[in-house]
């Protein structure tokens, strides 16, 4: 459905020309960039400051490596495989070893350890980078995602793409992978977004495809009633991402960790718009908030700013709307 412009202006929206302009360009210095479009920095980064991310098994640096993957990953029963450079969720690989040695997918499909080295290979020839620049190969630990969240996702590991804008978050949503996005949590693919309330965690609205939805598709669980555990330490990490990047508009892409509770997964200088569908509402009334904010302000520790930020950005939970 086309909307006008002014009406999007009027509800808030946020375009991808001011979001280049207003906000990228203005508070994300380019030489910055490398921090967070390499994975594998962004961890090394994060893992200094006392962010918690999954555990790194290997990095894959060259062919001679890809020839002994076998040896690297000896006694792994479970791992994710994905290239340092990639976006959009390419080229990355959830795999569980069987018996007989092969690994299959999340999505039931089966892979020999020859296939894996062609991927491995790939990803070093830079296939799934931006640009197509020669690339590493990450082997992570999997994640064993919050069991209080295994009825709302398909397949899949859900995250949760927090906003931060110097250093305040400003908007959130869960992604919930289905069978349509083959257990990937990417809204592109069919992923359904679940925009969540600042103050709280607590459901906004649901969206799939940008179609309204209030039951997963594959579990038909109530997404109304979906409780995200650790809600304040989850935003703190990621308010905190700013001050060990120094990026201040910035995507932090989270899991919940049944183990380890909220871990980093990536950061994204260029973090789509989408958020917005998801919570019904536009971002640019809550990042001009932000802009209006002193040095002094910005420079208060982590857990100060989020809580201003739950104060601020707080709105009716999806259980409490009119059905």
């Amino acid at each position: 459905m086309f909307i006008l412009p002014w009406r999007l202006s009027e509800r808030g929206i946020l375009g991808m020309n001011r979001r280049n302009i207003s906000y990228i360009s203005r508070y994300n210095p380019r030489r910055l960039y490398p921090l967070v479009d390499n994975k594998l920095k962004t961890k090394l980064l994060a893992q200094a400051a006392g962010i918690t991310t999954p555990e790194l098994i290997a990095s894959i640096r060259s062919q001679h490596d890809v020839s002994r993957l076998a040896v690297i990953l000896d006694g792994v029963q479970g791992f994710a495989i994905k290239p340092a450079k990639g976006s959009g969720g390419k080229g990355i690989l959830v795999l569980n070893r069987q018996p007989d040695g092969s690994f299959i997918k999340t999505s039931g499909s089966m892979l020999t350890l020859t296939d894996l080295q062609r991927h491995t290979s790939n990803i070093l020839a830079g296939l799934y980078s931006l640009g197509g620049s020669p690339d590493i190969a990450i082997i992570e630990e999997l994640i064993e995602f919050d069991p209080l969240l295994a009825d709302y996702s398909f397949e899949g590991v859900p995250d949760i793409r927090v906003i931060v804008c110097r250093g305040y978050p400003v908007m959130a949503m869960m992604r919930l992978s289905t069978r349509r996005s083959d257990g990937k949590a990417n809204l592109h693919q069919g992923a359904v977004g679940v925009g969540l309330d600042i103050a709280t965690g607590r459901p906004l609205n649901a969206v799939q495809a940008g179609v309204p939805v209030r039951f997963h598709p594959d579990t038909g669980s109530d997404l109304s009633t979906l409780n995200i555990p650790q809600w304040p330490v989850l935003l703190e990490l990621a308010a905190r991402c700013y001050d060990v990047t120094g990026l201040g508009y910035l995507g932090t892409d989270m899991v919940l960790d049944r183990r380890h509770g909220p871990m980093l997964l990536e950061l994204n200088a260029r973090p789509g718009l989408t958020i917005q569908v998801a919570n019904d509402t536009g971002l640019l009334p809550r990042l001009r908030r932000i802009d209006a904010l002193n040095e002094a302000d910005i420079a208060l520790p982590a857990e100060q700013r989020v809580a201003r930020s739950r104060e601020w950005f707080t709105a009716e939970p999806m259980a409490q709307q009119a059905h």
